[in-house]
């Protein structure tokens, strides 16, 4: 099978912020004449945007790059991307030996670069690599988001510039670089005219928008500026919030009459003040109960999500217990937890990590047994209850259509699986008629 000169196939591993950087990557290759194919067999480039945030995504992009280096054919280069190449050159040039070049993350436009120096036949294996610009460089004139059926994901800053202490993103991503006001809005209006009806607003922390800007409220002057100019988007939707940063305009914007959705996805991480204050996050559990009390008032309808760490090096048997007396207190419509795992270079590395696995996946698995039990019951109170349905797919057959009401987010959250059709990528009316663990089921009504 011939290999398709100035052709590329890409993979993309970890969370939407990698989506939408690789579809920047995409635009970028595609601006000098590159084509996208399906078929890895054919592609000049085989390309993986990685992911290295935790130890299993880091795995995962590994076990990605090996296989598309043993299938790799003579006239073929394959290229690595993304968060584990901007954090561990060394060991990738060591666990795959079929590599022959790579970029960070800071500056996606290097790839086009690194591509046609591969063709001249110029640079070694691995020799290609931009590490050092020390923070994220702009790409004026990309569009900055992702699309996934009616849904886009849409970036409107990179980096971080906490200092948690278990986590190793400003490492890779370095410090907060936020887009101006203006290229946002263009890429909204842009998804606008392609039928968007779902835009969920991404960033390391979307409360921390325009902080490098000069704008002590930029997520808040954003979001009132752009609103009003995307009429035609129904859902607007804010993930990754940070705890004490959300303000009173947006507070204000979620119980409004508008499209952003009352949503809230703020990750806390524990409940324990002294885990908090051992993980360099806000240890005010006063401020986190008041705020969600205050928000639940003011916006009857308000759905929240957060994340949590267990096993982490400071964390007792006692300050796991106050963490499930917090979740069952809460009562989170939606939860994720993760399992501690010691990254390079970051502040609890000098912890260890004394606590056995065993320990750390029985405490994942009673916090969620927990959390099953009080999504069910959040769930069970929908019951007969009607909603806009964002329609996401159909089995004709069976005359069963499935999709999202506002309360889930795409990909973390449930679904709703209604009778009848209805078309997918638009909105149909679906009442509920029965719930499950994290799970909706109910009944198209119109389309």
């Amino acid at each position: 099978m011939a290999i398709k000169p100035r052709s590329y196939y890409l993979t993309s591993l970890g969370c939407a912020k990698n989506l939408v950087d690789s579809n920047l990557i995409a635009q970028e290759l595609e601006s000098l004449g590159y084509q996208s194919l399906d078929d890895p067999r054919r592609a000049e480039f085989l390309i993986v945007n990685t992911c290295g945030f935790i130890h299993d995504a880091r795995e995962e992009s590994l076990e990605a790059l090996g296989s598309q280096a043993e299938g790799k054919k003579a006239g073929q280069y394959l290229l690595a991307a993304g968060c584990l190449s901007q954090r561990y050159q060394d060991q990738l040039l060591e666990e795959v030996p079929g590599l022959d070049g790579m970029i960070g993350t800071r500056d996606l436009r290097a790839i086009l670069p690194l591509a046609e120096a591969l063709r001249e036949g110029k640079g070694n294996p691995g020799a290609q690599n931009t590490f050092l610009t020390p923070k994220i460089l702009p790409m004026p004139g990309r569009g900055h988001f992702a699309l996934q059926g009616s849904s886009a994901y849409l970036k409107i800053a990179d980096g971080c510039r906490r200092q948690c202490a278990f986590c190793a993103i400003p490492q890779i991503k370095g410090t907060l670089v936020s887009r101006g006001s203006a290229e946002i809005i263009r890429d909204a209006r842009t998804l606008q005219e392609q039928g968007i009806l779902e835009l969920n607003l991404i960033a390391q922390d979307v409360t921390d928008y325009g902080r490098d800007l000069g704008r002590n409220d930029g997520l808040a002057d954003l979001l009132e500026e752009m609103l009003p100019q995307i009429p035609d988007i129904p859902w607007v939707r804010l993930l990754y919030t940070f705890p004490g940063s959300l303000t009173d305009r947006v507070i204000k914007l979620f119980g409004g009459d508008n499209q952003l959705l009352p949503y809230l996805d703020m990750p806390l991480q524990h409940a324990s003040p002294e885990v908090l204050r051992s993980m360099h996050r806000p240890a005010d559990m006063d401020w986190v109960r008041n705020t969600f009390t205050r928000l639940r008032a003011q916006v009857p309808n308000l759905v929240t999500r957060t994340t949590l760490i267990v096993g982490y090096p400071t964390e007792t048997e006692a300050d796991f217990e106050l963490l499930c007396g917090f979740v069952e207190e809460m009562q989170f419509d939606h939860l994720g937890v993760f399992t501690f795992s010691p990254e390079q270079d970051t502040f609890s590395a000098q912890y260890g990590d004394p606590i056995p696995e065993e320990v750390k996946q029985e405490r994942m698995q009673r916090i969620m047994a927990l959390q099953a039990q009080i999504s069910a019951q959040n769930l069970q109170k929908l019951i007969g209850q009607e909603f806009e349905l964002l329609v996401e797919g159909q089995d004709p057959r069976q005359k069963v259509t499935v999709g999202r009401i506002f309360r889930d987010a795409p990909e973390i959250d449930g679904l709703v699986i209604a009778s009848g059709l209805a078309r997918p990528g638009k909105m149909a009316r679906v009442r509920i008629t029965a719930a499950s663990e994290h799970d909706l089921y109910g009944k198209i009504l119109k389309h």
